[in-house]
């Protein structure tokens, strides 16, 4: 695996964060000075111009990639049926970051039933369209099934792992193996709890355990509502740092071991 990526929903840094990261310049350039992604939620609610994407993607390094949220109004109010004129617009704009997106993100509403007509017509429409990674976050208990988990795969889709998980199998990856894709919510209540140090350390490891089809990683804390994710990432950040570093250690001295006779 090639590299695990640890990021927040949102860049905004708070006061009490403000320590943690360089003075000087946007909180877009001071968040990616630290974190190396990063999750566009307000694509979800409201579109952003080609310029505004061209302007943050000349505000990170080189490495830094960003994953956008496709709008609800694909998702949650066409449930994505007859919506390719709302998905060019936004690919339209969305595409102005570059090499620097990362990650095409849909979640779907917990009402919304796979539908093989419309959702495979609109997953093999966004994926001609748009060549790069794409994530899918279903929450209705019928897109956990082994085939669409096939259907995923064959598309190249990843299908994101949740925490809290409303269905058990939500909380593993599924679809494409090459990237996988995990959304932290906060828990035990969404969006508002910090998770704990204990259950942080889990996480780490389960990002960094070795898996021969997955390049790529990424983990997005999306529990906000009171500042934990950027405090959460910090310490997720550094767990996975440590656990990477010891891995190849690890590989190193047993590499450099005499072949046994």
């Amino acid at each position: 695996m090639d590299r695990v990526r640890v990021g927040v929903a949102g860049w905004s840094l708070t006061t009490r964060h403000a320590r943690m990261f360089p003075k000087d310049g946007s909180h877009l350039e001071r968040y990616a000075a630290v974190f190396d992604c990063v999750e566009i939620n307000s694509s979800f609610y409201r579109p952003h111009a080609p310029k505004t994407y061209r302007r943050w993607a000349e505000s990170v390094p080189r490495d830094f990639r960003f994953s956008a949220k496709l709008p609800k109004a694909i998702s949650h109010d066409a449930r994505l049926k007859h919506c390719d004129s709302l998905l060019e617009r936004f690919l339209a704009q969305v595409e102005q970051l570059g090499e620097r997106l990362g990650f095409l993100l849909l979640q779907l509403p917990p009402s919304l039933a796979f539908d093989d007509r419309s959702a495979l017509r609109f997953l093999d429409h966004l994926c001609r369209r748009h060549g790069g990674a794409v994530g899918i976050e279903p929450r209705h208990a019928s897109w956990f099934t082994a085939g669409v988990d096939r259907a995923l795969r064959e598309r190249g889709v990843t299908r994101v792992a949740a925490d809290p998980f409303r269905i058990p199998r939500a909380a593993i990856p599924g679809g494409a193996h090459g990237t996988e894709y995990v959304r932290l919510h906060g828990s035990p209540v969404m969006y508002r709890d910090a998770y704990t140090p204990e259950a942080l350390t889990r996480i780490a490891r389960r990002l960094v355990r070795a898996a021969s089809r997955t390049r790529e990683r990424w983990c997005i804390l999306d529990n906000t509502t009171f500042g934990h994710a950027i405090s959460d990432a910090l310490a997720l950040q550094a767990l996975v740092g440590r656990k990477t570093e010891r891995t190849r250690e690890m590989k190193s001295r047993r590499s450099a071991r005499p072949p046994a006779r």
